[in-house]
């Protein structure tokens, strides 16, 4: 493969590049959340079948993500970006010209496929790209752009609907694609390291990649939906991906040229950042899809104003981002992660002390600080664990860096859904067992119910029955605001699990980049 010549190219000219479309591909995680409703009555299909929209991106994206560093080393870094960014503009169109539901889920499919490798490519770009005493800047610069964009796109996403169409939410995404393809292949080339690798292509190691991980994520998405594991489907997928990732470790490990390198996984500090990176999405996904959720059932929000709920996390973000960007060079960056993981872990227990009088600044100040946090946590966490790594394995540490924060995120999304709906249950059967004639609290609520009714000019029959009804309203509705405290409760309690890990973390070296001649 003829190697291009790297021009000097101001890093922030890079940084610009490679983020417009990582911002692009990142907002349309959620941004069509929010409208999936009106794409089924569209598209004359039901809603459950309507998920597919999110399931078949999600899954395309991550089966991608893994492959992005060999893919990177086979074709060129530059031209996979380029690729991925102009694959994903052209079936974003697609999508929004999709006659069918059929349709939309295919182009769904590839466009998550072209965006999968976004993320790491503009991750591992930007490493090299600032020298080591500017790269907590550029970081702090990335994890803005893939902080934010899944915060708005919920709000993005419903007013585009509400004022506009769906398909719009494809379209928007055309000029944002034109622009970023254009400044990639102005300032964006391969360095001497990406060379094309030896050997064969390991088809069986991408087979197997593919049905693993496509499986989890499936199974993810649909297990609370089917019922975990006492669906047949569900234990089918659950059987693929043990099956498919097990053979696809031992077969990475033992073939010659193995399609990812998990030798990545014998440096310490990026192995305990890596599953740091998957708490973390564990945690920050699962409580976004947590609150929306309680405004949306609890609080009687509109899904527009449950996304706007979730803006003073993005402000949080957006103030003290570039602050980190600048602390992270003058400060040990364990020490920002540590002071993240609290920041964040109190502002959950604070969600988790919340209850159904709950006002507006109640939400926003817990929002805000765990905003503010985002910055010690994604700026320092992404330092710290690709420090050590040589600069030729940065595209493939980069990817499983960030596969593994998507795996995280798709866990907590399931995790805390399921949490709550269990929790629900068990809540419901306690309180409900405490609602008898021996408890002067239940006598006095069904009395007033009843009084209330006959007011209205109902039956005393009637009268009685709806008190009834209503009394178990309202422990239906205490036992659903107990079981998201729960959730939020139990995020928070993760991450104080998780701090002492910090401690085995090394601190980056002033040189950043790790030994660049291992392995050659």
């Amino acid at each position: 493969m003829t190697e291009i010549s790297k021009p000097v190219i101001n890093p922030w000219l890079i940084a610009v590049s490679v983020m417009l479309g990582t911002f692009m591909e990142v907002l349309d995680t959620t941004v069509v959340n929010v409208s999936l409703p009106h794409i089924a009555g569209d598209l004359s299909a039901s809603t459950d079948e309507a998920t597919w929209v999110l399931t078949s991106y999600l899954v395309s994206n991550a089966i991608v993500l893994p492959l992005t560093g060999w893919l990177s080393n086979q074709f060129g870094r530059r031209n996979i970006l380029l690729m991925s960014v102009t694959g994903f503009t052209v079936f974003s169109f697609l999508c929004g010209i999709a006659p069918n539901l059929p349709m939309l889920i295919v182009f769904r499919i590839l466009q998550g496929a072209t965006g999968g490798g976004l993320q790491p490519l503009s991750q591992a770009i930007l490493m090299e790209a600032f020298p080591p005493e500017k790269r907590g800047k550029a970081m702090a610069f990335w994890a803005l752009g893939i902080v934010v964009a899944p915060m708005i796109g919920p709000v993005i996403g419903g007013w585009i609907t509400d004022s506009y169409s769906w398909r719009w939410l494809f379209y928007i995404n055309i000029p944002i694609g034109v622009a970023a393809v254009f400044m990639a292949s102005m300032n964006i080339f391969d360095p001497p390291y990406i060379k094309r690798g030896k050997g064969g292509v390991d088809y069986w190691g991408i087979g197997l990649l593919a049905v693993g991980i496509g499986a989890l994520q499936v199974m993810l998405d649909k297990g609370q939906e089917e019922d975990w594991f006492q669906s047949h489907f569900i234990v089918i997928l659950m059987a693929a991906t043990v099956l498919g990732l097990g053979f696809f470790i031992a077969r990475e490990l033992l073939t010659k040229y193995p399609v990812v390198h998990l030798s990545v996984f014998k440096v310490g500090t990026y192995s305990t950042g890596v599953f740091l990176m998957t708490v973390l999405g564990f945690v920050l996904y699962g409580s976004t899809v947590l609150l929306p959720l309680w405004l949306q059932t609890l609080m009687g929000y509109s899904a527009l104003e449950a996304g706007m709920a979730l803006l003073p996390r993005g402000l949080g973000s957006f103030l003290f981002m570039p602050l980190v960007g600048i602390l992270v060079s003058k400060v040990d960056p364990r020490k920002l992660l540590a002071s993240g993981l609290a920041i964040c872990g109190f502002s959950l227990y604070l969600l988790s002390r919340l209850n159904l009088n709950a006002g507006y600044w109640d939400i926003f100040w817990p929002q805000f600080m765990q905003g503010a946090s985002m910055g010690l946590l994604f700026v320092p966490l992404t330092t710290i664990t690709n420090d050590p790594i040589p600069k030729h394995e940065m595209g493939n540490a980069t990817s499983l860096f960030n596969l593994m924060r998507n795996i995280g995120a798709s866990i907590g999304i399931a995790s805390v859904t399921t949490l709550v709906a269990r929790h629900q249950q068990v809540h419901t059967n306690s309180m409900t067992a405490h609602v008898n004639t021996a408890n002067p609290a239940a006598v006095a609520s069904l009395a007033a119910a009843k009084n209330a009714m006959v007011a209205s000019g109902a039956d005393l029959a009637t009268a009685t029955h709806q008190s009834y009804v209503m009394v178990f309203g309202m422990v239906q509705r205490h036992a659903a605001m107990q079981s998201y405290i729960d959730a939020f409760f139990a995020l928070a309690m993760l991450f104080v699990i998780v701090m002492p890990l910090v401690l085995i973390m090394k601190r980056p070296t002033k040189q950043g980049g790790g030994p660049e001649n291992m392995g050659h």
